[in-house]
């Protein structure tokens, strides 16, 4: 039987933390381990529970979600990030991901996109909200001009494209490899081709571009 996702939630809304909770455990087969509104306690609970994925909010206070951001970082808690907040605003978006996050989701999307989102990201991906992936993708991608995104994507071979796929679904250079049956040198040569052509800076920046263009991601 597969183990649950364990996650610990931190919102300053305690309204939020038990609907979210209570979302989680009864439709989603996850197990809270933890939850707080807290940056004090939130630190904490990332160190003793070791969970699989955090959940929090941006807008909490005295300390709000950026700030524990980098805490959390300086500290060397690695826990994996996602975002769950009311803000679209792109700066938050940006600063979210500069920080390390793994996902960005916006409080009114519907539950089931919610669930599934998290879901995802706990077996490695990058999920962003449908209306902020364009937003991301602005901000990763500064406009050149007379070239659209879709001109970017043109540029890319069918080994990049296949590959590139593969970065949408969180694949790692060696499980790329393995499953390809081509060498992780092989796999990190194009993955660099992929990044330069796309003018991006790191595999996250690939994923979220991905996501916009609607890359669909390798089964397994």
């Amino acid at each position: 039987m597969t183990e649950p996702i364990r996650v610990v939630l931190i919102d300053d809304h305690g309204l939020c933390r038990r609907g979210l909770s209570e979302l989680l455990e009864a439709r989603a087969g996850v197990e809270v381990a933890g939850h707080t509104g807290n940056a004090d306690e939130a630190m904490q609970l990332l160190r003793d529970e070791q969970p699989d994925l955090a959940i929090m909010d941006l807008r909490m206070v005295p300390v709000d979600g950026h700030q524990l951001l980098t805490r959390l970082r300086a500290e060397g808690i690695d826990t994996p990030i996602v975002v769950l907040t009311m803000s679209d605003s792109p700066d938050d978006l940006g600063r979210a991901f500069r920080a390390g996050v793994r996902g960005y989701l916006l409080k009114d999307m519907d539950p089931d996109d919610v669930i599934d989102a998290i879901r995802r990201t706990a077996r490695g991906e990058v999920v962003v909200s449908p209306v902020m992936a364009a937003k991301l993708v602005d901000l990763l991608m500064p406009p050149r001009p007379g070239i659209t995104r879709d001109d970017y994507m043109k540029t890319l071979t069918e080994r990049e494209r296949e590959i590139l796929q593969y970065l949408a679904n969180g694949k790692s250079n060696k499980a790329i490899a393995l499953d390809l049956g081509i060498s992780h040198d092989t796999v990190k040569l194009h993955v660099r081709h992929i990044l330069s052509k796309l003018g991006l800076r790191s595999r996250v920046e690939a994923a979220v571009f991905a996501v916009e263009h609607r890359v669909a991601a390798t089964s397994g």
